[in-house]
């Protein structure tokens, strides 16, 4: 994230670091979040933007009118954090919205979002910020979830949400849904602890092609139901691990997606890709060839 110290901020102003704090109190600008530690972080957006209006002007009040008039810049993750450490709903709601006139939705998310929730997080029971802006990540990929467009691609993809509230992979299992849904894949997200001998209306209405477990809270035993009910009826099913959702025993043949939406949606759609085409030759060869074919499809243990 672009944040830089107290005396890096006075310097880039040429100010000393009392008269930068001075101006904190007085006017509320630049405004800084502090670490853990309880050391000032300034956004480097805002005191560039502080800095050109400075030389313009050479007087702090009018430099600091003149920069809140224009923005601050790019929304960035630190300004996102730093609204949401002060549970100001309103100016999250405008940075997104800034972020969204430079990015995608997918871009804002990995790069806004979830580095902002993230930044709250903390040790021990979460914090009343971190429970706010959890609550209003939620909420804000909920509703881009309720208006993506709709599904133009074959493959269902069905999700196993094992995250706990409060929990950052919670937020990655929704962001990798959102990703996936835009990118024109049919998706559904269900708990772990979903009964496995009650799947059978959601896979029958959505036939996936692949199944994504995500977060650290199934057992093993649990995920193996799963799979199992998953592929019963002959369904050719591919399984991955989202975020370390499996232990890395070295023996599992679970395909492993990146730790990030983008590059786990990537990782998917390429493996996906490659099952439909090798699906595609099956039909082309002979029943020796096709059933040859077939085996080499399936990874050792599938």
């Amino acid at each position: 994230m672009s944040a830089i110290r107290t005396n890096a901020a006075a310097a880039m102003l040429g100010v000393s670091p009392n008269t930068l704090r001075s101006w904190e109190r007085r006017f509320g600008y630049p405004q800084p979040r502090r670490t853990k530690g309880g050391h000032r972080q300034y956004d480097l957006s805002e005191v560039e933007a502080l800095r050109e209006t400075f030389a313009e002007t050479h007087n702090v009040s009018s430099a600091i009118s003149l920069a809140r008039e224009r923005g601050e810049g790019p929304s960035t993750a630190t300004r996102l954090q730093a609204a949401l450490a002060r549970f100001d709903e309103a100016k999250a709601d405008r940075l997104l919205e800034e972020s969204l006139a430079l990015r995608s939705v997918e871009r804002t998310v990995e790069e806004v979002l979830l580095p902002a929730i993230a930044a709250l997080d903390g040790p021990g029971p979460p914090a009343p910020e971190q429970q706010f802006g959890w609550r209003y990540a939620m909420g804000w990929l909920a509703a881009a979830l309720r208006v993506a467009p709709s599904a133009h691609r074959s493959d269902g993809v069905l999700l196993l949400d094992a995250a706990s509230s409060f929990e950052l992979d919670a937020l990655h299992v929704q962001a990798l849904e959102l990703a996936l849904r835009r990118c024109g894949l049919r998706t559904l997200t269900l708990a772990a602890d979903v009964d496995p001998a009650r799947l059978g209306r959601a896979l029958r209405a959505l036939e996936p092609s692949a199944l994504v477990l995500a977060g650290r809270g199934a057992s093993l035993d649990a995920v193996g139901r799963l799979v199992y009910a998953a592929r019963s009826g002959g369904r050719r099913v591919e399984v991955f691990d989202y975020r370390g959702a499996l232990p890395d025993t070295g023996a599992s043949t679970v395909r492993k997606l990146g730790p990030e939406p983008l590059v786990a949606r990537d990782a998917l759609l390429e493996r996906l890709e490659r099952l439909r085409d090798g699906a595609a030759a099956l039909g082309t060869r002979s029943p020796v060839q096709a059933q040859a074919r077939a085996a080499a499809l399936v990874p050792p243990g599938g």
